[in-house]
């Protein structure tokens, strides 16, 4: 008993260690270990366009159009729409991207249905009188993007 609970205390040091160092219990800081996609490869003279970003808030359905919109020049290139996918998210979109198992969604069908499954929220709740009439515009944003929220 003596003998696991000394391994458990070991590991629980190792994984506090290598937080302190930054690694935060990734073993290694490779590309091939960090990079999601790294068999991607770019179609010869593409462009990555300037993406507005979704921040985990809005239709995700609305977001996933937009996004589609901007790189119908790739041609459908399933594996491209997944790679650059997280460049168009900030914040708690960000970081459900970044959790994602990329083993496990094969298709670009895959993530964008497990990306609205997890904002469906964002579509089920209504705004009502209250948070409409709330709503300030942000220094950060334009009259437009604040004139949607209406």
């Amino acid at each position: 008993m003596a003998q696991v609970e000394m391994t458990q205390r070991m590991k629980s040091l190792e994984q506090q260690l290598k937080s302190m160092q930054g690694l935060a219990g990734h073993n290694s800081i490779a590309f091939k270990d960090l990079c999601m996609f790294p068999d991607v490869r770019l179609p010869l003279g593409f462009k990555t366009p300037k993406f507005e970003k979704y921040d985990g808030h809005g239709d995700p359905i609305a977001h996933l159009k937009r996004y589609c919109n901007q790189l119908r020049g790739v041609g459908g290139n399933e594996e491209l729409l997944m790679a650059y996918f997280g460049e168009r998210l900030t914040g708690v979109a960000s970081k459900w991207f970044m959790d994602q198992d990329t083993f496990r969604c094969y298709v670009w069908g895959d993530m964008a249905r497990a990306f609205v499954k997890h904002f469906q929220y964002n579509i089920d709740v209504a705004p009502d009188y209250n948070s409409i009439s709330n709503l300030k515009k942000k220094p950060t944003e334009s009259f437009r993007e604040y004139a949607i929220k209406w």
